[in-house]
């Protein structure tokens, strides 16, 4: 039986799919006369970083100053911070800088760049930063055809320590929709958004290199890269039941799993207990707006086959709770102690909790374990 020598729950990844997902997505980039700047708060691993760049672009997009250190530690050479930066980071981040890296960041705030420019100053160090723009999902960034987007570059340009980038953005509203067609039209949204503002900033005189955007839905259902320099996916890699419901990726193209063990049958509730819960699998349902078949992941067999009556309805802390929409749950199929896999709804959030990948090929066997970093 494969992986019978694993602990539960452990992360699987399947090194095949991962790598299929990432040869896809630099051949799309390419193919658009875009950079790929893979996201890799996802993997947060040195060897799926290798993947997802192999035969493109170096550089890479990081959520935590953690992750920027990880990868400067194994050579990467250009990092962009796509979280906005606070001048009590800056330390933090001139030592990564230090380390040979180009270290870019990002703000949408006229007082935190004067702040920053005399952290900089203090430090004896600069930095490039980019201006963030909201492309309608309204978390972070300044509206493109806003007055603050050229106060953010005149200050830029005039602070003594930092240099002005360009633009992003990213269409977090994105995952809200489920066809191709309304995901197209948010892709573009966000390319109009950050190519309007590079535009305007131009014809004011404000060189702007970085035109950058990006999510994985709208990577992949994108009509036109055009006037974009880079894209910045992540969640691509791995695929996740989200995903799957989005139409990324297919069922058999989600590379991350769960392996989990039966460690009880609750006959009243009609119920499979298994020892993946809250924090092995996260409590992130975000699918429910897709189905409200998918509760906090979908269950397969140890071979990977999807179980299509069997999702997990509950989570506590250390334990999942398996329902079966058809009230037939099958014990004798799967007495205490069998294990299962479990389908991630988000993978970002799932794969958060494990220190290591148990990496394994398409046919099951295990062949590598791959470190990841977590944290801050």
């Amino acid at each position: 039986m494969p992986f019978e020598d694993l602990g539960t729950p452990s992360l699987l990844l399947n090194r095949d799919i991962c790598e299929e997902n990432c040869r896809v997505m630099q051949e799309r980039a390419q193919g658009a006369g875009v950079r790929l700047r893979p996201h890799m708060k996802t993997a947060k691993s040195i060897e799926v970083y290798k993947m997802a760049t192999r035969g493109g672009f170096e550089g890479i997009t990081v959520s935590t100053l953690a992750e920027a250190d990880f990868f400067a530690n194994a050579g990467v050479k250009d990092i962009l911070y796509a979280v906005g930066i606070v001048p009590g980071k800056l330390a933090a981040a001139q030592k990564i800088q230090d380390k040979g890296v180009k270290l870019s960041l990002i703000t949408d705030n006229v007082a935190v760049i004067t702040a920053l420019d005399a952290e900089a100053e203090r430090l004896g160090t600069t930095f490039p930063v980019a201006v963030e723009i909201d492309c309608g999902g309204g978390r972070g960034g300044v509206l493109p055809e806003s007055a603050d987007l050229l106060d953010l570059a005149r200050a830029l340009k005039s602070s003594r320590r930092l240099s002005f980038e360009g633009v992003l953005t990213h269409a977090g509203h994105s995952y809200a929709y489920s066809s191709a067609g309304e995901i197209a039209e948010v892709a573009e949204q966000e390319r109009l958004g950050v190519v309007s503002a590079a535009v305007r900033l131009r014809k004011a005189g404000f060189a702007c290199p970085l035109v950058s955007a990006g999510s994985t839905p709208t990577a992949v259902f994108a009509r036109s890269f055009e006037g974009l320099s880079e894209i910045r996916p992540g969640v691509y890699m791995f695929g996740d039941v989200d995903q799957l419901c989005i139409g990324t990726c297919k069922a058999d193209e989600i590379a991350a799993t769960v392996l989990t063990s039966v460690i009880g049958h609750n006959r009243s509730s009609q119920r499979l207990l298994v020892d993946a819960g809250g924090l092995a699998l996260s409590k992130d349902i975000s699918a429910s707006i897709f189905t409200s078949q998918s509760g906090y992941g979908l269950v397969c067999k140890l071979d990977g086959t999807i179980i299509d009556d069997f999702f997990v309805e509950g989570v506590h802390q250390e334990h999942g709770l398996i329902a079966s929409l058809s009230g037939d749950l099958c014990f004798e199929s799967y007495p205490v102690g069998s294990r299962l896999r479990i389908l991630p709804i988000h993978s970002c959030m799932t794969v958060a909790a494990y220190e290591h990948y148990e990496v394994h090929d398409s046919p099951g066997s295990l062949i590598a374990r791959w470190s990841r970093v977590n944290g801050w």
